[in-house]
């Protein structure tokens, strides 16, 4: 290839310089890159030569756009690099890509400016369907995206006239109280988060609730958030005190290994001292350092089941609102001295 064939100018090559360096017409270029249009074949070759020697690629997004079709999706969410969030925004990327979308992930931020950029970046780039995880992102998202006519799913929140994608979190806190009874503890702990966005409310009220059923106490501590300064945090106030619980419930596993890390600090055996269940199962749980016994919740499912969600809002926007609830799965590990 000459020289004076490539672009001299910064930029993307386009598919006028691919006309020209293959002597076909613009539109012979447009139909070369449309499946079932008509084109020689003879064209077709010299087109897709010319493309390769320059490296053309296809403007994906401005043909979406064209067609009334972004393909981009939106997904919304707080803090995407923490704990089980960062697995699960990893999963809907990539079953999002192999299905043929382009993921944009708008971090919501946690001041009303960053509030404000995200709202702009999301509905300013006509995104086809959002996915809104957890219940950090404000309702402002959910009634914009409902103005703006887009397909909705959320996961792990609540909202009317919303598809859904759950977990079922009383049953497995309660499970876990259950456990912890059957065990012999009858002095409990819950280890819970001040965030408290609709999964970890969740979890907190069904553990309390089915530990008091059994007849046993529960000490609660709260840290700041669900990660594992706040971990830290509530183990630091749960076993600071004389009379510290036998058996502590954590609503998640960043809180759970950030608790685990006070306890030994303090000569406290995990599990021979001291009893730590926790969930989401993110692969830290399973590390020697900690083997926590923890509630799964699998990212690949649940991000298989909100694009199910979507694909059948896409179809049938006039379809009345689906839920689907998925059932944590309880992972027995060292952490957790159980019986039965």
């Amino acid at each position: 290839m000459k020289t004076q064939d490539r672009p001299t100018a910064p930029g993307f090559v386009n598919a006028q310089q691919v006309a020209k360096r293959a002597g076909v017409s613009r539109s012979a270029v447009s139909r070369a890159f449309t499946p079932g249009a008509s084109i020689a074949p003879e064209t077709r070759e010299r087109v897709m030569k010319a493309a390769v020697e320059l490296g053309y690629q296809v403007n994906d997004l401005a043909r979406g756009l064209l067609a009334n079709r972004s393909r981009l999706i939106g997904l919304v969410v707080t803090r995407p690099e923490v704990g089980f969030r960062a697995h699960l925004v990893a999963s809907l990327t990539r079953a999002l890509i192999r299905r043929g979308n382009i993921p944009f992930l708008i971090n919501t931020g946690s001041n009303a400016q960053e509030m404000e950029a995200a709202h702009s970046a999301l509905f300013g780039y006509r995104a086809e369907a959002t996915i809104i995880l957890s219940g950090s992102p404000p309702a402002s998202f959910v009634e914009l995206a409902r103005q703006n006519g887009q397909p909705l799913v959320m996961i792990g929140r609540s909202e009317p006239g919303c598809d859904h994608v759950r977990l079922d979190n009383a049953e497995a806190a309660s499970e876990a109280a259950a456990m912890f009874v059957r065990s012999g503890y009858t002095r409990l702990g819950l280890a819970g988060s001040a965030s408290a966005t609709p999964s970890i409310v969740e979890r907190e009220r069904a553990f309390i609730a089915a530990a008091h059923r059994l007849g046993a106490s529960v000490a609660e501590a709260r840290g700041a958030d669900a990660d594992y300064a706040g971990g830290q945090a509530a183990g630091s106030v749960l076993l600071g005190g004389p009379h510290r619980p036998q058996a502590i419930f954590c609503v998640n596993d960043l809180i759970a290994i950030g608790l685990i890390d006070v306890a030994r600090r303090g000569g406290v055996g995990v599990p021979s001292d001291l009893s730590v269940i926790g969930f989401d199962d993110i692969p830290e749980a399973s590390w020697d350092a900690y083997r926590l016994a923890t509630f799964r919740q699998d990212p690949d499912e649940m991000a298989a089941q909100a694009i199910a969600q979507m694909e059948r809002r896409l179809a049938d926007p006039a379809a009345p609102p689906s839920i689907v609830q998925l059932q944590p799965v309880f992972i027995r590990r060292d952490s957790a001295a159980l019986k039965g």
